[in-house]
């Protein structure tokens, strides 16, 4: 089997809620990410601040600037910028005037981060947390980590880590204090329902994989958690090996935020042989198409895509050209709708800037930014559901796609 090459752009494109804080570490982050996507130029703080500047001047979706005259800022902080902290607090506040949710500069630390999330090979215990009330709260455990092992579990609140306090922390902090070397040692205490206990979690290297699959007689399951890697086209190829010989396949997008738009692209083109996936209108209007292309994996197939309020970005474009080509039905509920692209921009100081340079459209030209898309067949999850371990909106995708099966041996009949 040939595998369609994916699509190379000049710049590498994220379609993106925001970067998933992944409690895990760079073994060695000076040296571990992609080559062309750092910038080990070392420039003093004032012309850092100068690039980041002259960076969104030059490249911002809105050429208003919000409305506003862009050389204030410039005038404003000259001779005032001395270290790069300075520069996080400058960049921070002019990124704050455009009004903006998902343009960010990123400090050193913060955009090695990013990197290994999206080379996939990162060290640490391997959880997702996010802040609930307050609350630092696991939710989600990766398979075979050593938080799994650890038993760590979904819905776990960590109280401390080796002894510090976690709460009123950011998630930046909380994954500063949990990262370390690995093979070593991190101590967390976690609250589970009632219960307090204490874990000692062993930091080690971790493949990310962000596609799951299986089969259940004629129906074949993959879930896409993320679009962030770049393994994710290989994964959704080895996944769709899996589950050749099933008659269909619903595709599980709920919570995915987002991540690499080529990858979105790449998977829409195995479902959709020829014409417009998605649209990118940038800078002033200028609008560029972008076309299927040619590959001999085309599948041919019912399919159901989950959906949910978490599923935003480049899972928006997928779901959105899937349905707009009427090669999927839309099973969940409304899409978060966050129809911006950003732009990755290494700059000096090994630092770099997501910036909002364009918003794309689905297939049929709609916009669906602050929108999101409606699915087909609206079904909620609600917390009864959750408890007694019911996923009804899986279970009414099975249904659809059993419907959609049914039809389509009739129709072979007639």
């Amino acid at each position: 089997m040939k595998r369609k090459e994916l699509l190379i752009f000049s710049a590498v494109i994220l379609a993106l809620i925001g970067i998933n804080v992944f409690v895990m570490t760079n073994n060695n982050p000076l040296y571990s990410t992609d080559e062309e996507l750092v910038n080990k130029e070392y420039v003093s703080s004032q012309k850092l601040f100068d690039d980041v500047w002259s960076e969104i001047k030059n490249n911002y979706y809105d050429s208003t600037m919000n409305h506003q005259t862009w050389q204030y800022w410039k005038d404003h902080y000259r001779g005032k910028i001395k270290t790069d902290s300075d520069v996080k607090v400058a960049a921070d506040t002019i990124l704050a005037s455009l009004n903006d949710p998902y343009s960010r500069y990123m400090t050193k630390q913060e955009y090695s981060d990013q990197n290994t999330s999206i080379n996939a090979k990162i060290s640490g215990i391997g959880v997702n947390i996010s802040t609930i009330s307050g609350k630092v709260q696991i939710i989600n455990v990766i398979d075979g980590t050593p938080a799994q092992m650890a038993n760590l579990q979904t819905g776990d609140i960590i109280l401390d880590i080796d002894g510090k306090d976690a709460s009123g922390l950011s998630l930046s902090e909380v994954a500063n204090l949990v990262r370390g070397p690995e093979n070593t040692f991190v101590q967390l205490t976690i609250l589970r329902n009632n219960d307090k206990f204490t874990k000692k979690v062993l930091r080690k290297e971790i493949k990310i994989k962000s596609v799951k699959s299986s089969v259940e007689k004629d129906i074949g399951y993959i879930q896409i958690s993320s679009f962030i890697g770049t393994t994710t086209p290989n994964e959704f190829l080895e996944a769709l090996e899996k589950t050749k010989n099933t008659q269909g396949l619903i595709i599980d997008l709920r919570g995915n935020t987002g991540g690499l738009l080529p990858n979105a692209i790449f998977i829409a083109n195995l479902f959709i042989p020829e014409g417009n996936i998605v649209s990118i209108v940038g800078r002033n209007g200028f609008r560029y198409d972008i076309q299927a292309q040619n590959t001999e994996l085309g599948i041919n197939k019912p399919v159901v895509v989950l959906v949910d309020g978490g599923s935003a970005s480049a899972s928006e474009i997928l779901s959105g050209a899937l349905k707009d080509y009427h090669k999927a039905k839309l099973v969940g509920t409304r899409t978060f709708g966050k129809g911006m692209v950003q732009k990755i921009i290494p700059l000096p100081n090994e630092t770099g800037l997501n910036l909002t340079v364009a918003k794309y459209l689905t297939p049929s030209g709609t916009d669906i930014n602050k929108k999101g898309i409606k699915p087909d067949i609206e079904v909620n999850f609600t917390i009864n559901d959750l408890k007694n371990n019911n996923d009804v909106q899986l279970n009414t995708a099975k249904k659809v796609l059993n419907q959609m099966l049914q039809e389509t041996k009739l129709s072979k009949v007639q």
